[in-house]
Parts: C-alpha cells; sequence; structure tokens
C-alpha cells in the first residue's frame, strides 16, 4: 500500500491539507518503498492497454506519477504519455528520462488540464488522499472533463475488504541500514500508517492516510460525477473483481 501525510523530525505540524506532498517529497518515502514490483507493473500497463485497444501514438496523462515508471514504459510502448505529481523531487527525477513524446510536470490532479487525452491513469493506490471529500470528487470530474470523445479513464485502487481482513497492525521492515517501524489501523473511515524511524542521529515519524474507499463508495462518486463505471478488474492481470479476494479494485470509466 502507497498510501500517505508527515510530521517532521523536530515534530513541527504541517497543514493537513499537504501532508500529502511533503512525505512524497522526502528520501525515505522511496527506500520504504524500493522493493516494488516492476515487472509486474509492466504486465499490468501491458495487459491494461490491450483491454483498451489503445493505437499506438495515444495521447496518456498518468495522475500521480511519481518518478514516472508508468509513464516511462507507457511511452516505450508508444504513447505520447505526460506524467503529472504534486512531488517536486519525483518530477525532477522523472524529468531526466524525457523526450518528444515523454513529459512531467508538477500538477494537483484537482485542477484542470489544458488538453484532452485518450486515457488519463490514476494507478497504484494514489487516490483518496485529500482531507475534504469535495476534492475527491473534484478530481473524478477533472478526469472527465479531460478525457476526449473516446478516452477511458482508469483508476487502480487497493482492495479495502482484502487489505482490512488481511492488516499487519505492526510491523518492522529494513531496507539498508534502516529499521521502519510500522503499525496500521482503520479510523474514521481512513486506513493509517504510522511510520517511525532513525537515521543518522535523527528521529523520524511520518503518517500516511488514505480513505478506506470501497466498490459502493466509488460508485456513488462516479454517479455524481457523471461517469459511467464500465468494468472492474481484481489485479493486475485482470482478472475480475471479487469482493473479498481480489488483492486490487481496477476500475474502467468514461
Amino acid at each position: 500500500m502507497s498510501e500517505k501525510q508527515n510530521t517532521s523530525s523536530e515534530n513541527e505540524s504541517i497543514p493537513s491539507e499537504k501532508w500529502f506532498a511533503s512525505w512524497f517529497d522526502t528520501p525515505y518515502y522511496h527506500i520504504l518503498y524500493s522493493d516494488r514490483n516492476y515487472k509486474e507493473a509492466q504486465l499490468f500497463m501491458d495487459n491494461l492497454t490491450h483491454y483498451l485497444n489503445m493505437p499506438e501514438k495515444s495521447k496518456v496523462l498518468d495522475l500521480a506519477c511519481g518518478k514516472g515508471r508508468h509513464s516511462i514504459y507507457l511511452n516505450q510502448l508508444g504513447y505520447d504519455v505526460l506524467g503529472i505529481d504534486l512531488s517536486e523531487n519525483s518530477i525532477n527525477v522523472a524529468k531526466i528520462n524525457e523526450n518528444e513524446s515523454l513529459h512531467f510536470q508538477v500538477h494537483d490532479m484537482r485542477e484542470p488540464y489544458a488538453d484532452k487525452y485518450d486515457a488519463i491513469f490514476n494507478l497504484f493506490t494514489s487516490f483518496g488522499y485529500f482531507e475534504n471529500e469535495v476534492d475527491n470528487l473534484k478530481t473524478l470530474i477533472t478526469i472527465k472533463e479531460s478525457l476526449s470523445e473516446y478516452g477511458f479513464g482508469v483508476i487502480d485502487f487497493m482492495n479495502v475488504n482484502n487489505v482490512l481482513a488481511n492488516l499487519v497492525p505492526e510491523e518492522i521492515k529494513t531496507v539498508g541500514d534502516i529499521d521502519f517501524h510500522i503499525k496500521r489501523y482503520l479510523k474514521e473511515g481512513h486506513i493509517y500508517k504510522e511510520i517511525d524511524f532513525e537515521d543518522k542521529g535523527e528521529v523520524f515519524h511520518f503518517t500516511e492516510k488514505v480513505r478506506a474507499f470501497t466498490l459502493i463508495d466509488f460508485e456513488n462518486l462516479m454517479e455524481e460525477a457523471g461517469i459511467y463505471l464500465l468494468d472492474t478488474f481484481g489485479d493486475y492481470k485482470l482478472k475480475k473483481f471479487h469482493k473479498t479476494e481480489s488483492e486490487r479494485l481496477i476500475m474502467i470509466f468514461k
């Protein structure tokens, strides 16, 4: 679960609406999640673009792209890709890979885009971080209004029912010389992950927080946004979604 808030090493509070822009901008976020499966991500993109029957040079918008792993591979498949993220540090890293048909920029997914896209992807549970529920609806409306006439939107989210059934309350994850002490819990409709560790004599604490949206929650939001949900899948091989057994909730809409 890549899902994301932060207080600094000096425990200074930051505005709650800005937490998702802070944790991602630290090197520790990328250290903690350095074991992500890139082959699995590429398989997902292969399956997804085949399912959507996307012609070469289709315009793709990758929302919350991070350092651009999905964007880069989509571009290698022949698509014209724009990756956007709030993290300036991540975008600076991603920009190293730019070319004539691959670009990255710092942008808030709630804000409108200048162009229309044949596909808009929001991947790896990069939705549901906003404190204000209205912002989640605003994001969906922005996606809808940014799709071309025949474009498709895709949200790849965790399957909350499966996550909660298999939640590990506490664990220690060691990456290099850092022991990440992790606590997970459900509170007020959000899944929290408290992350504590020490590095170079400093003590750090971060809190990831994501809205525990179920399929029904998304269906209600999409109906309000005027979006038509076409299909749902439960994993990166695009097997059908099962309410309790599936690891992912992948939604195709327009």
